[in-house]
């Protein structure tokens, strides 16, 4: 089989990079996400020519989780075995990261956060891409019952077998992040990024757990940036029969976007008058913020992931279309 010929100029400025908290890695400023478009459900050929496309875009960092899908852990799967036909001469120039917390098996072993848990899921990740290590494993959500001691050990562990470069926390308060970052420090295996929502939509870790972070040292990798499509030009003219707020199950619900709406269509002149799509904007805006070290795109298609990617053709705002887009729009 002929290996793919990837862009030979893939690291030719179009891409930015920027360190992770205080650490020594850098990150390109948009990252793929594999949380939709890799599972069973979908078109394979597709997904591996959005992994291709977005390597020759110069993005080095893949995200994924133990649960994507669906069925959960069929992302990591069908990454492995496109992985393995394409990247495997590349590993070095890349950051895989996956992540534990949510509901994998059955019993009472099967999410959360034991020590039992996080390391035998961190096991079956690395078997279903074929992997022997990944470079970020993260604590996916905190458990309200298992002491964080517990979780950042096993976060530590999985550092000092080798079967992890760094360790991550995702969705975790600012509080519990400030906790767990001084724990792991504790166990000499400091966290590399932390990884939040934050769009346009939902600006929750503005409120003290930006300031954690930059204390701390720590990166911000954010995700839903686009808040599952809203910030796109997919309803602002009604509500699509096949689209995430379309369907009976999932995340986003009609009634949510109806209630955005109208703000959302105020943004559009903005983003019009910086020559960008709503969505190139909003992927801009996050990494406006200069905790934000990368902010995760997914796409279901090549197009849409190039279409995404001309944001990096404006990403700088005036103390003017700030001051706009707040008076326009701002939910906490």
């Amino acid at each position: 089989m002929t290996a793919y010929p990837f862009d030979l100029d893939r690291y030719d400025g179009r891409m930015k990079y920027r360190r992770s908290g205080k650490s020594g890695l850098k990150l390109p400023v948009i990252s793929l996400g594999l949380w939709h478009n890799f599972g069973d459900v979908d078109d394979q050929s597709t997904a591996q020519s959005i992994l291709r496309g977005a390597f020759d875009a110069g993005i080095t960092h893949f995200d994924l989780a133990n649960n994507y899908g669906p069925p959960s852990g069929s992302a990591e799967s069908n990454f492995g075995k496109l992985f393995k036909q394409d990247f495997t001469a590349h590993r070095h120039e890349l950051v895989i990261s996956t992540k534990a917390g949510y509901l994998m098996w059955d019993g009472p072993y099967g999410e959360w956060g034991s020590r039992k848990y996080i390391l035998n899921s961190l096991e079956q990740s690395l078997q279903r891409m074929q992997m022997d290590h990944v470079d970020i494993f993260y604590h996916h959500r905190p458990d309200p019952d298992t002491p964080l001691e517990e979780s950042m050990g096993a976060l530590a562990t999985a550092v000092q077998q080798g079967k992890a470069l760094y360790a991550g926390i995702s969705n975790y308060p600012a509080d519990q992040a400030a906790e767990a970052f001084r724990i792991l420090q504790e166990m000499d295996t400091p966290c590399l990024i932390h990884q939040p929502r934050y769009s346009l939509l939902d600006r929750s870790i503005e409120n003290g757990l930006t300031e954690v972070l930059d204390t701390h040292g720590v990166g911000c990798i954010t995700y839903s940036p686009l808040a599952q499509g809203q910030l796109t030009n997919r309803y602002l003219e009604g509500i699509p029969s096949n689209s995430r707020a379309g369907k009976s199950s999932g995340f986003l619900k009609e009634s949510e976007v109806k209630g955005n709406i109208g703000q959302i269509r105020n943004l559009l002149p903005i983003a019009e008058a910086r020559g960008q799509s709503l969505a190139q904007m909003a992927l801009a805006w996050t990494l406006a913020n200069p905790t934000v070290t990368s902010t995760l795109i997914g796409a279901s298609s090549i197009e849409q992931l190039k279409e995404n990617l001309q944001c990096l053709k404006n990403l700088d705002f005036s103390a003017e279309e700030m001051t706009r887009i707040n008076s326009s729009f701002i939910k906490v």
